[in-house]
């Protein structure tokens, strides 16, 4: 079943094209790594995919939508703000319930981040940041995780730690990854974009890190896409 779907699609920014046409779509229970080079189009991919209207997306930007005079504990639990009340809501604001902060620290435990479940997320470091919104995300126990560069701040063991839970939660999964090596190990597709066009389109267990090397050379003509 189809549950993400694009036919035709283009955007652009200051009338210059930056994207498409597009035609993509993605099926329930399909991971999918979008790779390239900066500026090919994978972040605009992604919002094209967003709908904001849809409770069974799950959005992790590349800029974190962090609150930074917030806790971690708050920025965590805003991930679940429409399945409450506003009085609820109100409440774990002012004093957060033991319901609450359990919840929210067992989301943060594997994440290496429970310790800091008071600390407000501006004085958290880059890769600390980007675990919040990642334990957001997990959080927020959507059905589709669209995911911009989610583990560029972290290092080796740190990135494959949350890619683990990330796709663990996340059964339909949209990542745009710089990492060609965790986009082959997470995914099971690869979607290639270049100057604004899908070149690529294949399952990842065909798939070699050489294979995706050109992706991040000069731009490629449109048209290669296959699958």
């Amino acid at each position: 079943m189809t549950v993400l779907s694009l036919a035709g699609a283009r955007a652009s920014y200051g009338g210059e094209r930056a994207l498409g046409p597009i035609d993509l779509s993605v099926a329930a229970g399909e991971r999918v790594a979008l790779v390239g080079r900066s500026g090919a189009g994978k972040s605009t991919l992604l919002k094209l995919l967003h709908d904001p209207a849809r409770r069974d997306i799950a959005i992790m930007p590349q800029e974190l939508g962090l609150v930074d005079s917030l806790s971690v504990f708050h920025n965590v639990y805003m991930g679940r703000l429409n399945r409450h009340t506003v009085w609820y809501n109100l409440a774990n604001l002012v004093r957060p319930m033991k319901t609450e902060q359990a919840a929210v620290r067992a989301v943060l435990e594997p994440l290496g981040m429970a310790e800091r479940i008071r600390s407000r997320a501006g004085e958290l470091s880059g890769g600390q940041r980007q675990r919040v919104a990642v334990g957001r995300c997990l959080y927020q126990d959507a059905d589709i995780l669209l995911a911009d560069e989610p583990v560029s701040a972290l290092d080796g063991p740190r990135a494959n730690g949350v890619m683990q839970a990330l796709t663990a939660a996340y059964g339909t999964a949209v990542l745009a990854l710089h990492d060609i090596e965790l986009a082959l190990r997470y995914s099971d597709r690869v979607v290639g974009l270049n100057d604004g066009h899908i070149v690529l389109d294949e399952p990842s267990d065909r798939l070699t890190e050489g294979d995706l090397a050109p992706l991040y050379a000069e731009p490629m003509e449109p048209g290669r896409a296959t699958g």
